[in-house]
């Protein structure tokens, strides 16, 4: 009995390694093919904010020929499915690769030796997969938080102490320190704008714009919402961006445009 439960464990065992590689290649096709065609894309959407003459000659010599035909359309049509679809795909086949493998591993494990291993159910294995994404995704918000803050408060200052400390001599650009204030200035309006660019916002948005811009961007890519590969990172972006566009930063903006 020993022998056939041993015999099973190994059958269990390499059957888990091989599902574990398959799934681990299509994963990686896809997540890969995902980049190309969100490329391509990005690529066919400068082609026509350029406009002119490129796109009007692009557009009748090949993209009204695709759009005529039905198997250019299709494909088309196919690219645009896939994109939206495909990394919420490799994501669940992530979960599935995590969950099936380790379940076989550790019914292989049992059944070979079930004095030093319990055998668990599937379900334990799913809970288990749910919790260490969570736990992933708080750890990385963690890190990229503190980054964030820790650069901001070294920014916030050296910001405030040249301001401060530079008015009244009424030279800000002569020597070491009129450089560092322009270098700092510099860095505030660059981190500002981006802040702006990266929730759709005018540079010029109150607080309220702000908010109701942040709501919907964090809505689209919240990572428990989307899976593509990297809505976590947008979605730290999002926040991070969030949190630099408060009332202190809206007004410093305001009153040093020039």
């Amino acid at each position: 009995m020993k022998l056939i439960k041993r015999i099973i464990g190994r059958i269990l065992f390499i059957l888990g390694k091989a599902i574990y590689i398959i799934l681990d290649s299509i994963i990686s096709l896809i997540e890969n093919l995902v980049v190309l065609v969100g490329g391509l894309f990005k690529g066919c959407l400068v082609l026509m904010s350029m406009g002119g003459c490129l796109f009007f000659i692009l557009f009748i010599n090949l993209g009204f020929k695709i759009l005529v035909d039905s198997f250019g359309l299709y494909a088309i049509l196919l690219l645009f499915m896939f994109l939206l679809f495909g990394g919420k795909f490799a994501s669940y086949l992530k979960y599935l690769k995590y969950v099936v493998t380790e379940y076989l591993f550790n019914t292989a494990n049992y059944l070979k030796d079930d004095k030093n291993y319990k055998y668990k159910a599937f379900f334990e294995f799913r809970a288990a997969y749910i919790k260490a994404e969570e736990d992933r995704i708080r750890e990385q918000q963690r890190r990229y938080y503190e980054q964030q803050r820790a650069w901001e408060e070294q920014f916030r200052q050296q910001w405030y102490y040249q301001s401060f400390n530079g008015q009244g001599n009424g030279n800000y650009s002569q020597g070491s320190f009129g450089q560092d204030y322009m270098s700092s200035h510099a860095a505030f309006r660059n981190k500002y704008e981006r802040s702006c660019d990266i929730l759709g916002v005018p540079y010029d948005a109150d607080r309220s714009q702000i908010k109701s811009a942040y709501r919907k961007k964090a809505k689209e890519f919240h990572p428990d919402l989307n899976k593509a590969p990297d809505s976590t990172k947008i979605f730290q972006e999002i926040t991070a961006a969030h949190e630099f566009l408060n009332d202190k930063n809206i007004e410093l903006y305001k009153n040093n445009k020039n």
